[in-house]
């Protein structure tokens, strides 16, 4: 293991009712910037509870609406100009992970003199923020309990993601009944994002974390169970419950404790496809990871078994090391098939026409990989097993 430091300074509030704790957290008569996405939450309830506990303490409130799945530096800077127009004293994202990035961005730019995009492409450091809090209502991204956020410049179509102790949500609320109204597609798709989470992490080069491993095997062993009857019941507190806090636990920073923290490749690629086509991260992550482990395991198969029998439950009896491999690949396609992910960029009317430009978006920061440390011919190969 290597030496590390865990630090998360997030308060999390898990579980039904939850939403009451916001009146402890929120200062009486703060003025509050709440960020949201297209209107979900004004039809179950959500919208409601919030706005009764800001009015408990006496909030003066301001509305952004409209995130994006994919968060546009434009709404970013609508939030920052409301919170300097108004002088904002706090931001409260309620939605998923796209709300949560969003408002993370507000809360850096609206401390910042110049445009947010400069914080973004680490052009100038960040050296504040706004406090910022979440409700949840969507289990994908960890973002709630993170420092890192995802944003996209649709002028450029560059996506980046990028992160700062200065963001991290002073509190979140995790109840399981806020995502009962969130439908299949984006169930499935928040499912493959919390397993993708594990499984970079899983991909690391330190020697001598039985611990972590155990752990992230575990995780991806109740995804696997939990995730099939979720879909199958979408009303159900249990199943809400067990993904909401997988996804939490996958990505806030507990699962690279004593590690170098993992590859990331795949979510660099998926970044510069969707910086393109738009499509969902969840959705480009069920097409290229596969393709991914695909490609690594033919230089070295060791670690892609280990999951494949590990954690997908993959005979080794009688085969190659390669061959058990390639079958645990192939076992974590098919199940993000059964659940209905997508397995082809095809799915998405995605040909190789734009290849060129998303090979170089994805080397837009260097350095891809730390599993395997990838090149611009890799990044072409994993695109082109994605057709």
């Amino acid at each position: 293991m290597n030496t590390f430091l865990q630090y998360n300074p997030t308060k999390l509030y898990f579980g039904e009712g939850q939403v009451e704790q916001i009146s402890a957290e929120i200062a009486e008569s703060s003025k509050v910037l709440i960020v949201y996405g297209g209107g979900s939450i004004k039809r179950n309830g959500v919208y409601d509870d919030v706005m009764n506990q800001l009015k408990s303490v006496n909030a003066e409130v301001f509305e952004l609406s409209g995130v994006e799945p994919n968060p546009r530096l434009t709404t970013v800077r609508k939030g920052v100009d409301i919170c300097k127009q108004e002088g904002v004293d706090f931001l409260l994202a309620v939605g998923g992970g796209s709300v949560i990035d969003c408002t993370k961005a507000i809360a850096a730019g609206a401390k910042y003199d110049g445009d947010a995009w400069d914080l973004i492409t680490q052009k100038a450091p960040i050296e504040d923020a706004l406090p910022l809090g979440t409700v949840l209502t969507l289990a994908a991204t960890g973002s709630e309990m993170n420092a890192v956020s995802v944003i996209t410049n649709w002028e450029t179509n560059d996506k980046l993601g990028w992160g700062s102790p200065h963001v991290y949500p002073t509190f979140s609320i995790l109840d399981p009944e806020n995502t009962f109204s969130v439908p299949e597609n984006q169930t499935v798709y928040g499912i493959v994002d919390s397993m993708s989470h594990a499984l970079e992490h899983y991909f690391h080069r330190t020697e001598n974390t039985p611990m972590i491993d155990g752990f992230i095997e575990s995780l991806l062993r109740t995804a696997i169970q939990t995730g099939p009857k979720l879909v199958e019941d979408l009303q159900s507190y249990e199943h809400r419950e067990t993904m909401m806090y997988i996804s939490t636990t996958a990505f806030n920073g507990t699962l690279q404790n004593g590690t170098d923290g993992g590859d990331w490749a795949t979510h660099r690629i998926e970044h510069a496809i969707s910086a393109i086509y738009d499509i969902p991260h969840g959705g480009g992550l069920a097409i290229l990871f596969p393709n991914w482990l695909e490609h690594v395991l033919e230089d070295d198969p060791s670690r892609v078994k280990q999951l494949a029998v590990n954690v997908l439950g993959v005979d080794p009896e009688g085969k190659s090391d390669v061959e058990v491999a390639r079958e645990g690949a192939q076992a974590l396609r098919n199940f993000w098939n059964s659940i209905g992910a997508p397995s082809r960029l095809a799915d998405y009317d995605i040909d190789d026409r734009d290849f060129d430009s998303m090979v170089e978006k994805t080397f837009i920061k260097p350095g891809v990989g730390t599993y395997k440390e990838l090149n611009h011919d890799d990044v072409r190969d994993i695109l082109k097993r994605s057709l």
